[in-house]
């Protein structure tokens, strides 16, 4: 499969009339519609990795194999293709070790209810050949520990241990119903080699088929709610929306445009996750919903886990607020004190939905006036916002010091409308969202948890599941070492995957910096302007790039930027996957390790 994607095998062949649990656990898979397995293999494996040759020798159908040298880079891949197509995958992990490496990207996943089934092997329990697939080497005796899956537990929605053969399509058919139900998320899967080694015939083996034990999805709520909810719309003199992941069905973010201009609605976007409203929309008021929280009689969220930062918004106690939210309770976070008024739990495309038919019923000449009034102004703030930052872009800034925004800017004017862009750049996240802007959905994802190193993987599964776009995940140098860079760049060569990587390098962590500085204003710290954040300076980004047989270049004049942008999306056109390092002002951060 070198140097090429993945494909669907030939039609299902005849069955052997005994399988391992191995075998009945790859057609269950395929039964349930799982189309890649992505792989980081170790010895506890060897059941399924005879079991998979076994298959593609009698002509059937199996997943097909995508081979990741770190399991951050399957994690993600996996999470980046099923947040572009909705279907989840299968990442299979090396027992305890894989495990906790896949934790940070189970992590990420869980705070973007993404499914995926992460299968991990145990080590084998048996020592002097009792049973195949006994404990044959070292690390068989080290490698289990007394509750591996405690290791990703806080980060997935279902664990189990297969225990017998006999059982191994119920399992698949019941985690494959419980990471597609709302919300998504991951589930986990433990194999013990002994296990996966046993046999039996089909006629011990039950399950109910594919389509009875489906996901159980969030719908609507009651027209009596809705209709209260849409009084309060009609009758509020200043309505703000603050969302982060409705647009992760994208049926809502056309629906929210709707409404928006419907009713006047001002729409803000915090910690954004996906795309929610397209960016030329006159409603959208971009990332900061603070100065509006303090104003707005009627607020709704939809969609978000963090409207906003309440240590430093004031809200306007007398406003009425209502969530309306796949995740209403918050089910993962222990603390979760927003106001909401109402809450709904429910599919956000289907709540706008209700929602706009509800105002569309009791809409009167006199709130459509008022409604275009309050366009208007809305219009006027979305023209000023644009027109301040373009203004941000104008300065190129100066040779090895260039300014992200000017670089982020001419990276948007290359990029096409469907193409799609991942945005880790941390300490200028906002140059990202601002000078990049979309209006496609599912043509932009933000960081939803706090594991870097999210976006390269995320970048190759959307690349899979859309050959024909662009694909450009923009990172923080610091963010860019969690990305497992030779990894990344081994499954973009092996695979044929080209996506665009620009590396903003600062040579630090300045959000480690700015979160001192907001404790300690006047600390030791900020005194001695000792951070301990600075990382090494002088890395050749661009070099490793080349080591790992992709297009490297780095952007260190700032009038030279449209033309190594130009370079490296040449370099896409052509097969290759390019890395552009773009040398920023140096952070500064002292460490005093001499």
């Amino acid at each position: 499969m070198s140097g090429k994607r993945p494909r669907a095998g030939p039609p299902v062949a005849t069955l052997p009339l005994r399988q391992s649990a191995a075998a009945w656990l790859l057609d269950a898979l395929v039964e349930h519609g799982v189309e890649y397995l992505f792989c980081n293999l170790g010895t506890d494996h060897a059941p399924l990795i005879e079991a998979l040759a076994d298959a593609r020798s009698r002509g059937r159908v199996v997943p097909q194999v995508v081979l990741c040298p770190h399991e951050n880079t399957a994690v993600h891949m996996a999470g980046g293709y099923a947040a572009a197509t909705g279907r989840g995958q299968v990442v299979l992990v090396h027992v305890d070790a894989g495990t906790a490496n896949a934790a940070m990207g189970l992590h990420n996943l869980a705070r973007a209810r993404i499914p995926l089934l992460v299968m991990a092997g145990r080590a084998p329990f048996s020592s002097r050949g009792e049973l195949p697939g006994g404990r044959d080497t070292y690390v068989h005796f080290v490698q289990e520990p007394f509750d591996q899956a405690g290791l990703v537990r806080p980060y997935v929605k279902w664990e189990l241990t297969l225990q017998a053969p006999e059982v191994t399509r119920e399992v698949v058919g019941r985690a494959h119903g419980v990471m597609h139900s709302d919300p998504m998320g991951p589930v986990y899967l433990m194999l013990p080699r002994e296990v996966l080694a046993a046999t039996c015939e089909p006629a011990p083996l039950w399950s109910l088929p594919s389509t009875r034990v489906g996901a159980v999805k969030a719908g609507g709520t009651g027209a009596r709610v809705m209709h209260t909810l849409a009084e309060r719309l009609i009758a509020a003199r200043d309505p703000l929306l603050v969302t982060a992941y409705a647009g992760r069905n994208p049926a809502a973010v056309g629906l929210l445009d709707r409404l928006a201009r419907m009713t006047g609605l001002r729409v803000c976007e915090f910690n954004t996750v996906h795309m929610n409203i397209p960016r030329d929309s006159p409603c959208f008021a971009g990332y900061q919903p603070a100065p509006f929280v303090e104003t707005t009689d009627l607020g709704i969220l939809l969609d978000v886990d963090v409207p906003w930062i309440p240590r430093t918004t004031r809200d306007n106690p007398n406003a009425y607020w209502v969530q309306m939210d796949v995740d209403a309770i918050k089910r993962d976070m222990p603390m979760w004190s927003f106001p909401a008024d109402l809450r709904i739990e429910g599919d956000a495309a289907q709540l706008l939905q209700q929602l706009i038919d509800a105002v569309e019923a009791l809409a009167t000449p006199a709130f459509r006036d008022s409604v275009a009034q309050r366009l208007a102004r809305l219009a006027g703030e979305h023209a000023q916002r644009t027109a301040a930052v373009a203004r941000l872009a104008l300065d190129p800034g100066t040779p090895g010091q260039l300014n992200p925004h000017h670089v982020c800017a001419a990276l948007g004017r290359a990029l096409g409308p469907h193409d799609i862009v991942l945005n880790e750049a941390i300490r200028n996240t906002a140059a990202v969202f601002e000078q990049i802007p979309r209006s496609e959905p599912g043509t932009l994802i933000g960081l939803p948890g706090g594991g870097l190193g999210f976006s390269g993987g995320m970048a190759l599964g959307h690349k899979l599941a859309y050959p024909a776009r662009q694909v450009v995940h923009v990172v923080g140098d610091g963010s860019f070492h969690f990305c497992n860079p030779s990894s990344l760049l081994a499954v973009a060569r092996q695979y044929a995957l080209p996506i665009l990587t620009v590396v903003l390098d600062n040579s630090g962590w300045a959000a480690v910096k700015d979160a001192t500085l907001r404790m300690y204003p006047d600390g030791a710290a900020q005194q001695a302007g000792d951070f301990a954040s600075q990382l090494a300076p002088g890395m050749d980004f661009a070099a490793l790039a080349e080591a790992g047989g992709a297009f490297g270049e780095r952007l260190v004049d700032p009038l030279d930027t449209e033309a190594a942008i130009a370079r490296c999306f040449k370099a896409l056109r052509s097969g290759r996957s390019a890395l552009l390092h773009v040398h920023l002002a140096p952070h500064q951060g002292t460490s005093s390790w001499k």
